[in-house]
């Protein structure tokens, strides 16, 4: 019997991965333990992976800077110190301009709610009193004559249980923040060796393509990563940028209209507008509350100037900043945002960005290659292309273009013919 040798570690995979999804999709409940467990145990190196990509976008220009240094151990090493420095900084920064702030919003906060409580409770009085038929219907529903109180044995029996099950609940807390503290040290250490080789991997994984892999494909593969790796850095570095212009436009405009509690409110917004599109919504709620508790008429005011200078930032230095940085459409951000956010919450929004963009770009190659292979005219990929005629017109205009050929030749023929009389 003829076979191909080649053909039976094909056949192997094939067989083997028809095992495995037969095996995953009759035994889900055990799968799904096995794979949690797995990412268990992965899951500080996949997060260590994930800093080390951001820490490499500052490091990269930090180490650009540092060209004069000839041995490539030292520059590396000081470029590690540097961006862990910096982002140490940083926070310090953001939590020194922060903590007074957010103590003396407190202070304030506890001085004037009693008295925004009694306006509102005052406000619920004169309503209800101006209501008559809204007071009947709520002391309807809060009927307290028809309250069982036989039950409350049975209430404080329910709630002696629910303490006992908090205090293990609290406890296997403890545990599951201990594992993660303990797992965020091993991703901080994995991030500083992938720095530190970065070099080294990224060889090593192209000696491994290349080793089992055909050469087309592997070059394929790199040219990929290496569009992903542009697209995610560029991403990165233009959300960063963009939510620091954020952040100064409102600590700006509120200074001009002498708003409060200006560093806490800015700041706030420039670290939610890292999450796109709808980060920036999630810091006005937070500086229209604690405004709205000074003053509901600045919190009106604020929330106005706020859709202003949002329509300024989203028509104007969102698209330049991060739409150009990562080469995609507004329209496709809202769409990237959206499924993002429904299928991984912020860090769906964060990824998915830069994936689609990704994609869009090898789907917008493709397209090109495929135009150019099938020969389209110009003319029709145009913003305004020809009308397109239909193969019963075209036919038609056809059989009219050959039956005004032969009147005309009948006619020349006609002529010819009396000129010979």
């Amino acid at each position: 019997m003829n076979y191909d040798r080649r053909l039976m570690p094909k056949l192997f995979l094939l067989v083997a991965g028809c095992i495995v999804f037969g095996w995953l999709v009759l035994d889900t409940a055990r799968a799904t333990v096995m794979f949690r467990a797995i990412w268990n145990l992965i899951s500080p190196f996949v997060v260590g992976a994930g800093i080390a990509f951001v820490f490499n976008v500052p490091m990269r220009a930090i180490e650009r800077q540092m060209e004069g240094i000839r041995r490539e151990g030292l520059r590396r090493g000081l470029s590690i110190l540097l961006t862990i420095a910096a982002l140490i900084l940083v926070i310090m920064f953001i939590v020194e301009l922060l903590v007074p702030q957010i103590q003396m919003t407190i202070e304030s906060l506890s001085a004037k709610i009693p008295a925004f409580v009694e306006r509102v409770a005052n406000y619920m009085m004169r309503l209800m009193e101006n209501n008559p038929e809204m007071t009947t219907y709520l002391l309807d529903l809060l009927d307290i004559e028809k309250l069982d109180w036989s039950n409350l044995e049975n209430v404080f029996t329910v709630l002696g249980k629910q303490i006992t099950s908090m205090m293990g609940s609290a406890v296997n807390v403890i545990g599951s923040l201990t594992n993660s503290v303990v797992n965020f040290v091993i991703a901080i250490a994995f991030s500083v060796y992938c720095l530190a080789r970065k070099d080294i991997l990224a060889r090593q994984g192209r000696r491994i393509l290349y080793s089992i892999l055909p050469e087309r494909i592997a070059d394929e593969i790199i040219r990929i990563l290496r569009l992903t790796n542009a697209t995610f850095s560029n991403f990165i570095s233009g959300q960063c940028l963009e939510a620091c212009i954020l952040g100064c436009l409102f600590a700006v405009a509120m200074a001009i209209f002498k708003m409060p509690y200006i560093p806490l409110v800015s700041v706030t917004i420039a670290v939610t507008a890292l999450v796109p599109v709808v980060g920036a919504f999630v810091g006005c709620v937070v500086g229209a509350f604690f405004i709205l508790v000074d003053d509901p008429i600045q919190a009106l005011s604020f929330v106005a100037m706020f859709l202003v200078i949002q329509q300024v930032e989203g028509n104007l230095i969102y698209p330049r900043v991060v739409g150009t940085s990562v080469g995609l459409p507004g329209m496709w951000v809202l769409v990237a945002v959206t499924i993002g956010g429904e299928l991984m919450g912020i860090g769906g929004m964060l990824l998915m960005i830069p994936l689609t963009s990704v994609l869009y770009t090898l789907a917008r190659e493709f397209t090109d290659k495929r135009l150019e292979a099938r020969h389209i005219p110009e003319d029709k990929l145009q913003n305004h292309p020809p009308e397109i005629q239909s193969r019963f017109q075209k036919n038609r205009e056809r059989k009219n273009r050959i039956h005004l050929e032969k009147m005309k030749e009948k006619f020349r023929k006609m002529q010819e013919q009396n000129k010979q009389k």
